[in-house]
């Protein structure tokens, strides 16, 4: 009996998605951009709200992310994004003693996951942060799912091991790449076709 434990899923991929509920999306923005870096990837936001979603209902998705104000280029991209489907959720970077940036939002993410757990029903976390797990934990013990997404290279072993489902980036990356066709320096600008947010007929 052991010797085939793991071999056959207790429910298949079609299962999972229609015992999804209500999905929140909590995407770890500086993770998600060096997982991407990782595997060349220029991300289409559109089509990674898109393959996310995967057809259920949609309660919200937060982008969360560091932010210098000077950028114009970012600030740019954040107001597509929050135009376009995202609740942008940003901290300024603060320079450290080596003289790099950065912002951490784990905290946001946490928070944010317990205070709207009875509010859906599976949480889609895009982040490999192991600091995350005991979040992810403690929204499980409040009934509900979890799924995380993020680069197999880049994902602490204990968050895997307390999400309900894991996805490797790299298997879902011709799904959500960005277009050729799109000019370098903007933003892919379309709908997104049968994502149904909570709220509309």
């Amino acid at each position: 009996m052991e010797d085939n434990f793991g071999e056959d899923p207790i429910f298949t991929p079609e299962q999972v998605l229609e015992n999804r509920g209500r999905v929140a999306i909590f995407i770890d923005g500086s993770n998600l951009f060096y997982a991407a870096l990782q595997l060349g990837l220029e991300i289409d936001y559109s089509k990674l709200l898109y393959r996310l979603t995967a057809g259920s209902r949609l309660l919200r998705a937060f982008f969360y992310t560091g932010v210098d104000r000077s950028n114009e280029k970012q600030q740019g991209f954040l107001l597509w994004m929050r135009r376009n489907g995202y609740r942008v959720i940003a901290k300024d970077l603060v320079q450290l003693p080596d003289g790099s940036k950065k912002a951490n939002l784990d905290v946001e993410i946490a928070v944010d996951m317990m205070a709207l757990v009875h509010a859906y029903d599976t949480a889609i976390l895009v982040s490999g942060d192991g600091d995350l797990a005991y979040a992810v934990d403690a929204v499980s013990y409040r009934g509900a799912r979890v799924e995380v997404v993020s680069l197999r290279a880049m994902t602490s072993d204990n968050l895997i091991n307390v999400a309900d489902r894991y996805i490797d980036l790299d298997q879902i990356k011709d799904d959500v790449q960005k277009s050729t066709k799109h000019h370098p320096n903007s933003y892919p600008h379309r709908s997104f076709p049968g994502i149904k947010i909570l709220g509309e007929d």
